[in-house]
């Protein structure tokens, strides 16, 4: 049936009307391709949009890349352009995608989903103490070694269960010394003061094969008002290490780690020079001021004394005997599990480690920061993705060095989307408004329980990245890179663009 002539004129005029209308809205887009609500909260924060990248893409999709960043179908019309963009063909949203920036610790997943694929979800490392010396008796009648293999995650209670297990062997007294192998990581001296001036931080420790409890020491500050006193305790209590005493003051609280004035350079413990005021209540410092021999020498005195052994020799670095026969060893959590802690809670240190183990290609050399560096290059060549705007550091995104561009992590984040590691990979991200570093974040919004973002903060630099689920049943990859000093200004725009993928994606 063919239609009456003032039918198809007002299809006609509908039509014209609703092209008017989408080619003025494509003008719009190419004018400003921010949303309003980023680009309003951009400039209250006075970050300029040269100071932005931005990729927002439906998951599934390649990354479009150089020459081919902005598809456009052969003859199509400019209408047919607009409804390709609209209707979510890659990227929905790019601002300067190509440009290498600093993604502060976004860049750790670029390390998580690697090790996950190069290492597997259920791979774990082996922490072992081992002997070539008989057990005589209750007495170890020689050296007791030690062997780290790099485990990010070896705490207090991973030592303290090892030493409990050396005792139910009947080992009471090591009548000989403590040899501490670190020679899993080959690795040159390191400046816990080199980022940021700031080497009490326990961010800035450094990898280390034999890493324990994250070298760091939990001081406790508790005021007693009435006796006008305040006392100090550590945690992990190490032998030969003294804490305070601080004197108590009166007043307001204000900044009581400088009013402190702590004595960081002592070699056999912590003194202060200043007060402590009652009227801040309880209060934790973490703090990691030793380095990872003396730190670990202490420990272990500290907890085989407290298990009920002796030590009659030292604690010092060495290598484990080709005879020793393994006495206790210790299993770490699996990398499915580390990354856990690693995406969620920005674990710096554990990062260095995970990176450092992407070096692990089967053979007996240690692992050094070059190989590491190269088994990663090499695992996102293979996916198709060469990163040639990637700067790789230490892979956890603590650096001044490190640069990626917003397409390159788009890329990393849509290969994890389509890898069997997939369910493992999102789970390590904070889950917006209820964990991690997101726990705060967006709580109100609807996009609440709906993403799954990793964060970054430097001084100069504020990244996130990851998965928003729209209301439209449709999943994006969102990066969203600032580097500016007075980058932290940046998180409402960055929440905002969060919120309108949910809202519009």
């Amino acid at each position: 049936m063919t239609p009456s002539r003032p039918v198809v004129a007002r299809s006609s005029r509908w039509f014209a009307a609703w092209l008017v209308s989408a080619l003025a809205s494509a003008a719009a887009l190419a004018a400003d391709p921010l949303p309003p609500s980023v680009s309003a909260a951009l400039r209250r924060a006075a970050i300029p949009e040269s100071a932005v990248a931005i990729y927002v893409q439906q998951v599934g999709n390649r990354v479009p890349r150089d020459a081919d960043a902005n598809p456009r179908p052969p003859g199509a019309s400019d209408v047919e352009r607009y409804i390709g963009v609209r209707a979510g063909q890659p990227p929905l949203l790019v601002l300067q995608g190509e440009r290498p920036m600093n993604p502060a610790s976004t860049m750790k997943l670029v390390t998580t989903y690697a090790a996950l694929e190069l290492l597997g979800p259920s791979y774990t490392w082996k922490t072992v103490a081992a002997t070539n010396a008989p057990v005589v008796d209750d007495v170890l009648e020689g050296d007791l070694v030690l062997k780290g293999g790099g485990d990010p995650k070896f705490v207090v209670e991973s030592l303290w269960l090892m030493l409990r297990q050396l005792r139910g062997r009947g080992i009471k007294t090591i009548h000989g010394d403590v040899i501490v192998d670190r020679g899993a990581f080959d690795l040159a001296p390191y400046d816990p003061g080199a980022f940021d001036r700031e080497p009490s931080r326990p961010y800035n420790v450094g990898p280390d094969a034999l890493l324990v409890n994250f070298k760091s020491v939990s001081l406790r500050f508790i005021p007693d008002d009435a006796k006008r006193e305040v006392r100090v305790f550590a945690e992990p209590a190490l032998a030969d290490f003294t804490v305070g005493p601080i004197a108590y003051a009166d007043g307001p609280c204000g900044d009581w780690r400088a009013r402190a004035a702590p004595d960081f350079s002592r070699s056999d413990g912590l003194s202060f020079a200043g007060a402590y005021a009652g009227s801040c209540g309880e209060q934790t410092w973490n703090v990691a001021v030793l380095d990872h021999a003396r730190y670990l020498a202490g420990l272990f005195r500290s907890l085989w004394s407290e298990v009920g052994g002796t030590l009659t020799g030292t604690v010092r670095d060495g290598r484990q005997p080709s005879d020793a026969r393994v006495l206790v060893e210790r299993e770490s959590p699996s990398v499915a599990e580390v990354i856990r802690d690693i995406n969620k809670y920005s674990n710096n240190v554990m990062a260095r480690e995970l990176f450092l183990s992407l070096a692990n290609d089967g053979s007996r050399a240690p692992a050094t920061v070059e190989r590491a560096q190269r088994a990663l290059r090499s695992f996102y060549a293979t996916k198709g993705n060469a990163m040639n705007d990637l700067v790789i550091d230490n892979g956890s995104g603590l650096s001044r060095q490190e640069r990626i561009s917003a397409n390159s992590m788009a890329s990393v984040l849509q290969s994890a989307w389509s890898s069997p590691v997939m369910p493992e990979f999102v789970a390590s991200l904070p889950l917006v408004g209820f964990d991690g570093t997101m726990r705060q974040r967006l709580t109100t919004k609807s996009v609440a329980g709906q993403a799954h973002i990793k964060t970054g903060s430097l001084v100069d630099a504020k990244a996130v990245a990851g998965y928003v689920l729209a209301s439209s049943g449709r999943r994006y990859v969102v990066v969203f890179f600032v580097n500016l000093p007075g980058a932290q200004a940046a998180q409402g725009a960055q929440d905002a663009l969060l919120q309108w993928v949910y809202e519009n994606g």
